[in-house]
């Protein structure tokens, strides 16, 4: 039997063309839809629990939460997303956010992760929940109250 390839990192929906780019060097990335049963280096990989229905942030966030995963989006207004902020801290999620002009392109999100992927590494080791919003040239901590309630003194 095939040793399993451990998936670490999920790509959300909103940028699949990075996900397919980064599973063709890694097979411990997973995006919603993946299917598995390809191997990479030696490794079955195994298929993505979130589908492309999967799309409320409650029921994806949880479920990449559970299984430990670090996930990649693309987000450039995280700090008012009071829905998504919520299930990353209910669930003790660890999201990076690409954010800003230079990660509007598939291209542009590749060269941000590959220059960051070091980073992202040592993320597995924090627990959640956090969020970075990372460009190409900032990696900053996101607050986890949303921004709304940040203006009204309201606690989450």
């Amino acid at each position: 039997m095939p040793k399993l390839a451990e998936p670490r990192f999920y790509v959300d929906t909103d940028i699949l063309g990075l996900a397919h780019a980064l599973c063709i060097v890694r097979n411990d990335v997973t995006y919603p839809g993946f299917k598995g049963g390809d191997k990479k280096n030696g490794r079955l990989r195994v298929p993505c629990p979130v589908t492309l229905t999967d799309t409320d942030d409650e029921v994806w966030i949880h479920e990449t939460a559970k299984h430990g995963w670090l996930i990649i989006t693309r987000d450039t207004k995280i700090q008012e997303r009071t829905a998504e902020i919520n299930a990353v801290r209910e669930s003790g999620a660890r999201m990076v956010a690409l954010v800003g002009q230079d990660a509007k392109t598939s291209w542009d999100q590749l060269e941000i992760c590959i220059r960051r992927w070091v980073r992202f590494e040592k993320l597995l080791e924090q627990p959640g929940p956090f969020i970075y919003a990372v460009g190409a040239t900032s990696f900053r901590k996101v607050s986890l109250i949303p921004k709304a309630q940040r203006t009204t003194g309201k606690k989450p």
